[in-house]
């Protein structure tokens, strides 16, 4: 399902992303399950920015294009937005427990090609750490939890992994009751600052794990929209017919690059650690598409440089969700969803992923922007093996944009806006 609104509103940027699992609950489940709570999930340490392995954040960016551009063979029609950065969280949390041929075609999807488990792990935590200091006049949270089913054996090792790297909140809970569902979807509500109220429907018989991760973000732009200058103007949509939509608009210094195929500006919130990359294709969305690579991004990113200039921006506000199975399993990580899997360092029961589910939510505004995002990610557990398959810049047509951090590099969310509703 995907709506469009437009409104005014307090700037927030943030995402969460949901991974469920579910195991087999046979053989000598209880013997050394903990009772009620697993590991503490917030583990207090001396918490010093540490230096961000440049290699995790490479291995992010490869992984979010190539995800994006999978997305886009079935949506490029369409409004288009997601978070790379915690869909690759909530993966890298579940690789913990992956080995065998699942954990080499993960490493492959994911880009961790080179990299050892400790090295995935600690890079993910300095990042984590850096990117929530980011900038003082950012907001930018990341929590992560794992909740288990009690009587289940898990693998203590994959369960202190998950605790002490992505400071995961560890808790098992009785999935019978009612009350566990809405334990977890308190947590999500609380995480995302009551954006996302829920996320946990029912707890299914053969659900024993949910992962989780959640991001919150809210900033202002640096400079913002004086709202007096917003104005109706048409916005040509793909089928070149137009539609009246509010654009905002602002003169200013902005880092700007243009080539013969787009016009790009970076827009920042704060102290200018983070921005919104704003791309407008001179021709047509789906030939810049086409260009979008991790390689050309990093290009792209070195050119920006300090021009006046003019930019109008429509006002938009959207939500979009897609199943990620197809496209991950494009990415060569279909073994992860077939009887074969290996997860065999999550728990002593088979295992597969049964479904990745992404959802986003996205506003900008005049004051800044906010946006979320949510991964479900559900694993069965396996018996019989089943087969699966100065410038003037004027935003009124059809755009890509992508917010990153301008430090370590990370994009945190990218999308294509079509039809600005």
């Amino acid at each position: 399902m995907k709506t469009f609104e437009w409104k005014r509103s307090s700037i927030a940027l943030f995402a969460i992303l949901l991974a469920v699992g579910a195991i087999s609950c046979s053989g000598s489940a209880h013997s050394q399950n903990p009772k009620s709570e697993i590991r503490n999930s917030q583990i207090t340490q001396a918490r010093e920015v540490k230096p961000v392995n440049p290699k995790i954040v490479e291995a992010n960016t490869r992984f979010g294009f190539k995800l994006f551009s999978e997305i886009l063979k079935k949506d490029g029609k369409e409004n288009v937005f997601v978070s790379p950065s915690s869909v690759a969280i909530a993966l890298s949390m579940a690789y913990n427990g992956a080995n065998g041929q699942t954990k080499t075609a993960m490493a492959k999807a994911l880009e961790f090609q080179g990299m050892t488990l400790e090295e995935i792990n600690q890079a993910h935590h300095n990042l984590k750490a850096a990117l929530e200091k980011a900038d003082p006049k950012v907001q930018l949270l990341i929590a992560n939890s794992l909740w288990a089913r009690q009587g289940v054996d898990f693998n203590p090792s994959f369960l202190d992994r998950n605790a002490k790297f992505y400071d995961a909140k560890v808790k098992s809970l009785d999935f019978e009751q009612p009350a566990a569902a809405d334990e977890i979807n308190s947590w999500v509500k609380e995480s995302t600052r009551g954006k996302i109220p829920k996320i946990v429907d029912r707890i299914n018989p053969n659900d024993v794990m949910f992962l989780m991760n959640a991001i919150y973000f809210k900033g202002k732009w640096t400079n913002e929209f004086d709202k007096s200058n917003t104005q109706t103007r048409p916005f040509t949509l793909v089928n070149g017919s137009k539609k009246q939509v509010p654009l905002m608009k602002r003169q200013g210094n902005y880092r700007y690059f243009e080539t013969n195929q787009f016009q790009a500006i970076s827009l920042p919130y704060g102290d200018e650690r983070l921005s919104m990359y704003v791309f407008l294709p001179k021709s047509n969305l789906a030939a810049f598409q086409k260009s979008l690579t991790a390689q050309n991004w990093q290009t792209w990113m070195k050119q920006f440089s300090a021009r006046e200039g003019q930019i109008q921006l429509p006002r938009f506000k959207m939500d979009y969700d897609v199943e990620l199975k197809e496209a991950l399993s494009a990415l060569g990580m279909g073994i992860a969803f077939d009887d074969a899997a290996d997860f065999s360092g999550l728990s002593k029961g088979t295992t597969k992923i049964d479904q990745v589910k992404h959802k986003t939510f996205v506003e900008v505004n005049e004051e800044g922007t906010e946006a979320a995002a949510v991964t479900s990610i559900g694993i069965v557990a396996t018996s019989i093996r089943v087969p699966e398959e100065p410038f003037r810049m004027i935003v009124d047509r059809p755009f890509f944009s992508a917010i990153r951090d301008n430090q370590t590099g990370e994009i945190l969310f990218m999308g294509t806006i079509v039809n600005p509703e």
